[in-house]
């Protein structure tokens, strides 16, 4: 079934409808770990890979944002993939529309280019105004002075959201907003998260490094006068894009475990780490686990318009009943599993490193992954904030425990990260991190495999049994005790709230 022929789709029941009450009796093997990930090669990683690239090239503008050809291209793949597999799965595409955006941003102070760039949902807007500083975070009306009618303000990264910082300032009279780094990076831009907000209009928003925005601030606090030349040019259109649900026949139908990653990329380029890592690792395991049978049910969901704010995840998890997300034992999470400059992060489910614990089987989820790396793979591992700025943020919204793997993105290694992974110190695990760059050639093919095998071992575990598991509550994400704190999974501040 291809995107070009969906009419038939909307009368369609929902994926869950059509799964069998009874637990079907397959003539397969029951699925084991190490037969499930003896299977996958390095070669059908990279291949699949390629495919992906060729999709986004084969298009003018060189990327799989969602919606465009190249996007629609990689739907109707997965679909195929997995139609092509005969009786094993119930599989269906999930249309929705969101609003898309694009554009440029350029800024220029007292003459000098900032190298701006723009935040997705911005309005357009061309003005030439003074910069005023804002304090603290710029998350509180109070941050906002009565100097700043008519002006540009210049506001720090963090805390809340960029939506938030967007309408603060808006309704504090700012005619624009730009918005800084709080951390060291390329060219920096965001989402503000949807096209309105209550505490404010949204105003021409732009984002610059940290290093451009501490020089613009530390000048201002020396009483100097900074113009700055803003010019916003946005393109909003509404889209039709699509998740693709594939779910096992065998299995308990009332014990599922559900796998996702993103199908889209940002405008800049193809996004072959982020997210055909993910994609392609899951469309993987999701092949060869047709070799085999199952007692509990596998869905994997290819989730679309992730780099807008996790906007196919939001939809597809606000359409199950409440009867049907207490079907769901576990949601594990992949975005971005093959980082160049790579480390093997696990989310923290338990809260123990950073303070923030999913719903009760999270803890749990996390040590399967733990054991795993130690005692089978050999390698080491490192938590990974479980902050809820992935996919798996709307299940663990909706109380559902999650977790999952990520290899990094625009954060830097430390040395201590080095001596565990190797790579470089000092240099982000992903250095083509939402660039043209990221292509198959930004692939580490021996993260790659080493995660793709990571991902075996949980379906396989989990398709046999969640014993492991405590029976499902609807509790949500909690906040622990904090024992100190890292710098987290921040691939998702581009295009999350959060900060």
């Amino acid at each position: 079934m291809k995107i070009r022929s969906l009419l038939s789709l909307f009368a369609l029941s929902p994926l869950a409808s059509a799964i069998p009450t009874s637990i079907e009796s397959r003539a397969l093997p029951l699925v084991q770990s190490n037969l499930l990930r003896r299977v996958l090669l390095r070669s059908n990683l990279l291949a699949k890979s390629k495919t992906l690239e060729g999709f986004a090239y084969a298009t003018p503008e060189r990327n799989r944002v969602f919606g465009s050809p190249g996007h629609n291209a990689t739907v109707n793949y997965l679909y195929d993939q997995i139609a092509a597999l005969g009786d094993y799965y119930d599989v269906e595409l999930q249309p929705f529309v969101e609003l898309y955006t694009d554009g440029t941003a350029t800024l220029k102070v007292n003459g000098v280019d900032q190298e701006a760039g723009l935040f997705t949902y911005s309005p357009s807007g061309k003005f030439t105004q003074p910069l005023v500083s804002v304090s603290s975070s710029g998350c509180e009306a109070a941050d906002y002075p009565s100097t700043l009618t008519g002006k540009i303000a210049l506001i720090s990264r963090g805390s809340c959201e960029f939506g938030l910082k967007s309408a603060r300032a808006g309704a504090a009279g700012a005619v624009a907003a730009v918005i800084y780094d709080n951390v060291d990076g390329p060219a920096f831009a965001g989402t503000l998260g949807a096209a309105v907000r209550p505490e404010g209009p949204l105003i021409p928003t732009a984002g610059i490094t940290l290093a451009r925005g501490t020089a613009l601030k530390n000048q201002l606090t020396g009483n100097a006068t900074l113009t700055g030349d803003l010019n916003i040019v946005s393109i909003r259109e509404n889209r039709t894009t699509y998740n693709v649900i594939a779910q096992t026949k065998g299995g308990d139908p009332n014990n599922v475990l559900v796998l996702t990653a993103h199908t889209d990329s940002v405008d800049e380029g193809p996004g072959i780490n982020d997210n055909g890592s993910g994609t392609i690792g899951l469309l993987e395991v999701a092949i060869q686990l047709a070799k085999y049978s199952v007692n509990n049910a596998i869905r994997f969901v290819w989730v679309s318009a992730e780099e807008f704010g996790l906007l196919g995840s939001t939809f597809y998890v606000a359409s199950l009943s409440d009867a049907e997300k207490a079907k769901i034992r576990l949601n594990l999470n992949f975005d971005m599993i093959a980082s160049p400059n790579y480390k093997y992060g696990i989310y923290d489910g338990d809260g123990g490193a950073f303070g923030m614990a999913g719903a009760p089987g999270s803890g749990e989820a996390e040590k399967l992954f733990q054991d795993y790396f130690t005692n089978d793979a050999g390698l080491k591992w490192v938590p990974e904030e479980f902050s809820g700025r992935s996919d798996y943020a709307p299940f663990a919204d909706a109380g559902i425990p999650a977790g999952g793997l990520f290899t990094g993105a625009e954060g830097i290694k430390t040395p201590e990260e080095q001596a565990l992974f190797g790579g470089q110190a000092g240099v982000a695990y992903d250095v083509n991190y939402h660039q043209a760059g990221d292509n198959v050639n930004n692939l580490n093919m021996d993260a790659f495999i080493q995660n793709d095998k990571a991902i075996a071992h949980a379906v396989a575990t989990y398709g046999r049994s969640f014993e492991s598991l405590p029976p499902r509550t609807l509790t949500k994400m909690v906040k622990r005790e904090q024992h100190g704190r890292k710098t987290g999974h921040r691939h998702l501040d581009r295009f999350l709230l959060v900060e």
